[in-house]
């Protein structure tokens, strides 16, 4: 309660009541309200994806857990495999660098030869096709384009036959490319160089023209736009088709082993293959171990590349 002065009253003092608490002191407590969601709610809008989360996260582990537990088992038969490891032991590890009869690091080393050459090699071609189609108009410009697209709905392997009579002539003349060698299996995969033009052109198709044109009025030329303007603007998109092309030659299997059959040139899809063939009771754990470290490159290579996916997605959506 508390007094005013009323000027029509005649300077009258009345008394004036606060109605609001804050304005008293006093603290209002009120009451919560109850939005609980009830048990079947919950199951029907959220619930069922925690239910579909798990049960894919249990179907991509067991095949993971499966080759880890045949790895670790000295064994190494199929028999005597399962999903939680039995036994623990590195012997089929060793083996893999100790027995002459398992070139396993030649393999490897071969692998990842194919594999670098044929990444960079197509991640160049691509990006540069991807830029032409991209940034310049040209007569047969969307012609290309649609062959591209026509050439990339067959698989490589059709061809098969045509490489091989191909590949048989060209080593008799210049045996550095022929088959069996290490080289004419890299220029047969490169026969995909500009696979990812449609997928890298997108990206290139976003970014705005302004940059160039901005870039063109202070004196640089196509080349000074390209690798310093545009390519670091497109990192994320290289990055990923960096590591598609990566994983795909990796796991090739059938030019490989129509291609590569010595052993000293084998890669690491056909040598494991022919391990396993020779004999599948006895040879799993090896070929398990074998399996784990073929897929140690791909993870580190998918998380060196994550940074740069992840920075330029989260740069793009930074102002200024």
């Amino acid at each position: 309660m508390m007094s005013q002065v009323n000027p029509q009253a005649g300077g009258v003092v009345q008394p004036s009541v606060l109605t609001d608490p804050a304005e008293r002191g006093e603290v209002f407590h009120a009451e919560p309200r109850k939005n609980k969601m009830s048990r079947g709610r919950w199951l029907r809008e959220v619930g069922w994806r925690y239910i579909v989360g798990v049960l894919a996260i249990v179907y991509a582990v067991i095949p993971i857990m499966f080759i880890l537990s045949a790895s670790l088992n000295p064994t190494g038969s199929v028999s005597s495999s399962s999903v939680l490891p039995q036994a623990f032991s590195l012997q089929n590890y060793t083996r893999l660098f100790t027995d002459p009869a398992l070139p396993f690091p030649l393999w490897f080393r071969n692998t990842i030869i194919v594999a670098v050459s044929v990444v960079l090699v197509t991640i160049f071609c691509s990006a540069l096709g991807a830029y032409a189609f991209s940034r310049f108009r040209f007569r047969g410009r969307r012609g290309s384009l649609f062959g591209l697209l026509l050439v990339q709905m067959f698989p490589q392997f059709l061809a098969a036959v045509a490489l091989f009579l191909m590949f048989t002539a060209i080593g008799e003349a210049v045996p550095y490319i022929g088959l069996d060698t290490i080289a004419g299996y890299i220029l047969v995969l490169l026969g995909g160089a500009l696979a990812q033009v449609w997928l890298i052109k997108g990206f290139f198709d976003s970014i705005p023209r302004e940059l160039d044109e901005a870039a063109v009025m202070d004196g640089a030329t196509h080349t000074q736009i390209y690798f310093r303007i545009i390519l670091p603007l497109v990192r994320p998109i290289l990055a990923v088709t960096g590591l598609l092309a990566f994983i795909g030659v990796i796991g090739e299997f059938i030019l490989a082993s129509i291609f590569l059959r010595d052993t000293e040139v084998k890669t690491l899809a056909v040598g494991l293959y022919g391990l396993l063939e020779s004999d599948k009771t006895n040879n799993l754990g090896i070929f398990c171990a074998a399996a784990v470290l073929t897929a140690i490159p791909v993870v580190l290579l998918f998380q060196y590349l994550q940074k740069f996916i992840v920075g330029g997605i989260t740069a793009g959506s930074v102002k200024g």
